[in-house]
């Protein structure tokens, strides 16, 4: 297999995020929730995936015929903003205007910060919150918060984008990363473990998806505020 092949694979694996787009949100539009974040797990592995093998393949030399960022990044809004949002408004967890001022500031804040050029930091991290509506959705729908704590994150993390506040990206951010990776595979375990027992209140699914959500919204802040050793 020349080197040219497995770098078009790469892309097209990247691409399959838009058919696995689409399956969550027909579950979405079904209120079927649990199969619509199963999908969107999913997603969340394969855009975790797909990062490293292009760097390693090297896709824009060996299959430049493919713009790889930008196909990631119309996948990226769907699966982690555009859907999430949808959800976040039609299950109710939102109700009345609540929910249409969720969806409006999320989905109008997140188009606004995935065109920014300054999004990426020199240590690969993120510079604001980088729109990973799909992680904070799912654990509303894990522990059901109060509409108005749910408001308040939402409007917190929308202001966040555009702060200079650091986000970790669990692949390339190097610092720490022999945590903050195995930190972000369990996320994605508890993640698809609580969906699939239907945000069940008694599953430890849930604890594990809190705590590893804490760590992955507070590392880069964290690593802010500790100075890195020499």
């Amino acid at each position: 297999m020349t080197l040219r092949f497995r770098a078009l694979l790469v892309h097209l694996l990247t691409a399959t995020g838009a058919v696995i787009a689409m399956l969550a949100m027909l579950a979405a539009v079904q209120e079927e929730w649990n199969l619509m974040f199963l999908w969107l797990v999913v997603a969340f592995f394969v855009d975790g995936i797909d990062g490293p093998l292009a760097r390693k393949y090297d896709v824009k030399v060996n299959a430049p015929q493919y713009d790889g960022v930008l196909m990631d990044l119309i996948i990226d809004y769907l699966t982690y903003v555009f859907i999430p949002a949808y959800a976040l408004f039609k299950s109710g967890l939102l109700p009345g205007w609540t929910g249409w001022i969720a969806i409006i500031v999320i989905t109008y804040a997140s188009v606004v910060y995935f065109a920014d050029n300054r999004m990426k930091t020199k240590d690969n991290s993120f510079s604001g919150f980088p729109g990973c509506w799909n992680m904070v959705v799912i654990v509303m729908f894990a522990l059901s918060p109060n509409f108005w704590v749910i408001l308040g994150i939402v409007a917190a993390l929308s202001v966040a984008m555009f702060t200079p506040l650091k986000f970790i990206h669990p692949v390339r951010t190097e610092r720490w990363r022999n945590v903050s990776l195995p930190v972000a595979l369990a996320w994605t375990f508890f993640a698809g473990r609580a969906a699939w027992v239907g945000f069940d209140p008694a599953s430890w699914a849930l604890w594990g998806l809190a705590l590893t959500s804490i760590y992955l919204i507070f590392a880069g802040i964290a690593q802010q505020l500790i100075p890195e050793r020499g």
